[in-house]
């Protein structure tokens, strides 16, 4: 755009050659704009310590991402290959095998290579998110832990820490973790209700579940999100089904 621009300013003051050497100016200015992006310039807008009314692209929005599932990956001390390929293959689902080639090799030639603050990254997601949103993001960071088949402490304490940076209320982040544990409160958590509760509250609890986590409130995220609210939606339904049958309501 730069260069056609600079060549229209030449010929309009030096004619045909004006505009040669415009064009061929304007031409390194595009080159320039566009390496400088390639270069990891998003992830310097993003992660600077500044105002957080920076704006943030899509690239942005999945580096900030990918950065928190590198912090539940690592959290335990130990890299696991399965969680990586889960993250990769989300990843693919979500924007497509090129695009998420391209934020896997910036990720490792820049963001892998510094200190990552999951403070920071929240609270520009935060800012930027729905509430709904950003539950999903932790049942995505939820998911991640559970690729191998478990879910260790170190790693919901690191999901816990993200949860409160993001703003994410207690009975919202324990209702999204009962769902990948197997206990036998397991479905009063994800109702986010007690045992002790009637059979009134708990209707009333599975309908307010509904609301909040019905996969229509993440129509304006991707397919992969959406596949997720999905998820949470049915163990919502799980958990409602299988109160109704032990309590026989």
């Amino acid at each position: 755009m730069i260069r056609w621009i600079a060549a229209i300013l030449g010929y309009t003051f030096f004619r045909f050659p004006g505009a040669i050497l415009g064009f061929i100016i304007g031409s390194l200015l595009d080159n320039t704009l566009s390496s400088s992006s390639k270069s990891g310039g998003g992830y310097e807008r993003v992660f600077r310590t500044g105002s957080t009314r920076d704006r943030v692209s899509p690239a942005d929005f999945e580096l900030n991402l990918l950065s928190l599932a590198s912090l539940v990956i690592k959290a335990d001390g130990t890299v696991n290959q399965r969680e990586l390929d889960y993250v990769r293959q989300y990843f693919v689902q979500a924007y497509g095998r090129e695009r998420a080639n391209a934020t896997f090799r910036l990720f490792n030639d820049v963001i892998k290579k510094r200190q990552v603050s999951a403070q920071h990254i929240c609270q520009l997601l935060r800012n930027r998110m729905r509430y709904e949103s950003r539950l999903q993001v932790l049942h995505f960071l939820f998911s991640i832990a559970n690729a191998d088949g478990t879910v260790s402490t170190s790693e919901v304490n690191m999901i816990q820490q993200i949860a409160g940076f993001l703003q994410v209320q207690r009975q919202d982040f324990e209702s999204i973790k009962a769902m990948f544990f197997k206990n036998p409160d397991s479905a009063y958590k994800i109702l986010e209700v007690s045992p002790e509760a009637s059979n009134n509250e708990i209707k009333a609890a599975y309908r307010t579940m509904v609301k909040k986590y019905h996969p229509d409130k993440l129509q304006h995220m991707d397919e992969a999100y959406q596949k997720g609210a999905q998820e949470k939606f049915q163990k919502v339904q799980e958990a409602y089904e299988q109160l109704q049958a032990e309590r026989g309501f």
